[in-house]
């Protein structure tokens, strides 16, 4: 048996280059996770074996059985940590793989024999019967690993045979005697467990392969990630810079510091600067969803007054309302509604909605910031009387680079990023947002986040800093 198990433990070489480690793993996994199913099956075996033949004997087998199943729980606890990544480990492990599968087919040989021995009459259902489960149970659950597979039925084999041969041996029959019948059915049940043994390892070859591609695709798909995120960064970095110099000077031109511009080129420089400062809030949302997908937003997470970050937001976008001629106000909450939020991007996420609704609302129009107090929840609303949104596009809403009029003669331009920036900032606050909307009358978003009772003061409050993956 020594010589055996080092036999099957040089085989050790073929695991380290072509995924083997993964079906030593997925074997060792497996092995634990059916014991208990295992000590069932070898326990009904030995009750009722015990109640017909010799109790004694037949539970003296049992527990060399159970000895065997203990090893097997004792490799699996000292292979949990191995990594896959230690060669001469691996070697060991399979080196005490192949030692415990001997020693267990050996035990459950010893068992199935000894049951066929003591029925003296002729037939061995309940023997084989066991022996066979014993043999689907290695197809099926020991299919990872070819050798250890082979090793296990082959010793199996014996017993079959032996079983198959024990009353021709003992009664020397005639061929048409139904002892025959059932040595050549013993002879085809082992025909079929090599069947399936062939069938439930090819399969299980099947899904490593299947496995392996997927692994292979899912690593392109990020290196492309990754090179797309690096050239979005770039671009964006080179272009901003000189983007930045043009816009300036395109606004000292239009404010004439430079000399009186002619009426005929004003319209011309408006056009030109207010592109550019398109252009630049495109730049802008590029780098920021370039920061998600690569893992580099940091959120600072502290107590905020929900009335104060709209007030703040809406003051930040005043002026771009002033210039459209569009009223917006503001409903503050009654009482305590602090929320836990990183004041910067929550403000960001609000000066979305609320230049989305400023661009959609005539001139005259008013806009509404309101914060109401629902319970354990802040509810943060911004509702305008704007042209509304079609039920058809709620799947858009929130997408990247969509808009609900995308067509060439939309009212309003933008880089259909807004939203989905201020979904991404309002789900990494445990929140969510939504929408009302009716056509003709106008839309309403809102912000649900969780509000914080008996919040301690700000200054004594230590902020939390939180990456952010996307």
């Amino acid at each position: 048996m020594k010589d055996l198990s080092a036999y099957w433990a040089t085989r050790a070489d073929w695991f380290s280059t072509d995924g083997r480690e993964q079906s030593i793993k997925d074997y060792i996994t497996l092995s634990n996770q059916l014991v208990w199913l295992r000590q069932a099956s070898f326990l009904a075996a030995t009750v009722l074996a015990a109640f017909y033949y010799d109790p004694v004997l037949i539970f003296m087998c049992y527990g060399v059985v159970v000895l065997t199943e203990a090893l097997d729980m004792q490799l699996g606890r000292q292979s949990k940590a191995w990594d896959g990544k230690d060669p001469v480990e691996g070697r060991q492990i399979l080196k005490r793989i192949a030692r415990n599968t001997v020693i267990s087919a050996i035990a459950i040989d010893v068992f199935i024999i000894n049951m066929a021995v003591l029925q003296k009459s002729a037939g061995h259902f309940t023997p084989l019967f066991f022996l066979f489960s014993a043999s689907v149970f290695a197809a099926i659950y020991n299919s990872q690993m070819k050798g250890i597979l082979l090793l296990r039925l082959s010793i199996y084999s014996f017993a079959f045979l032996f079983i198959a041969f024990l009353d021709v041996v003992r009664y020397n029959p005639p061929l048409s005697s139904t002892v025959w019948l059932e040595f050549f059915t013993i002879i085809f049940v082992l025909y079929f467990i090599v069947d399936i043994s062939i069938k439930f390892y090819v399969n299980y070859q099947e899904r490593l392969k299947q496995m392996k591609l997927i692994e292979e695709e899912n690593k392109r798909t990020k290196a492309a990630l990754e090179a797309k995120s690096r050239f979005l960064a770039t671009v964006s970095h080179e272009l901003r810079t000189p983007l930045t110099s043009i816009i300036g000077s395109l606004e000292l031109i239009d404010s004439e510091k430079l000399g009186v511009l002619p009426e005929t080129l004003k319209p011309i420089v408006g056009i030109a600067s207010r592109n550019g400062q398109r252009l630049a809030a495109l730049i802008e949302d590029l780098l920021y969803i370039q920061k998600v997908e690569a893992d580099e937003v940091v959120y600072n997470f502290k107590p905020v007054d929900a009335n104060d970050l709209v007030y703040e937001a809406v003051e930040s976008i005043s002026g771009y309302a002033n210039k459209l001629g569009i009223h917006v106000t503001v409903d503050p909450a009654e009482g305590d509604c602090h929320i836990i939020g990183d004041t910067s991007r929550l403000i960001q996420a609000m000066n979305n909605l609320l230049s989305n609704a400023l661009k959609f609302s005539e001139e005259g129009a008013t806009v509404n910031a309101r914060v109401e107090n629902c319970g354990a929840r802040i509810r943060i609303s911004i509702q305008d009387e704007g042209s509304g949104i079609p039920q058809d596009a709620r799947d858009h809403v929130f997408g990247r680079f969509t808009q609900v009029d995308s067509s060439d003669v939309r009212k309003v331009g933008g880089t259909g990023l807004g939203l989905y920036i201020t979904k991404q900032i309002v789900e990494r606050h445990n929140a969510s947002i939504d929408y009302v909307s009716t056509v003709g009358v106008g839309t309403t978003f809102f912000i649900e986040l969780d509000r914080v009772t008996n919040v301690e003061l700000e200054s004594e409050f230590e902020p939390v800093s939180v990456k952010m993956t996307a």
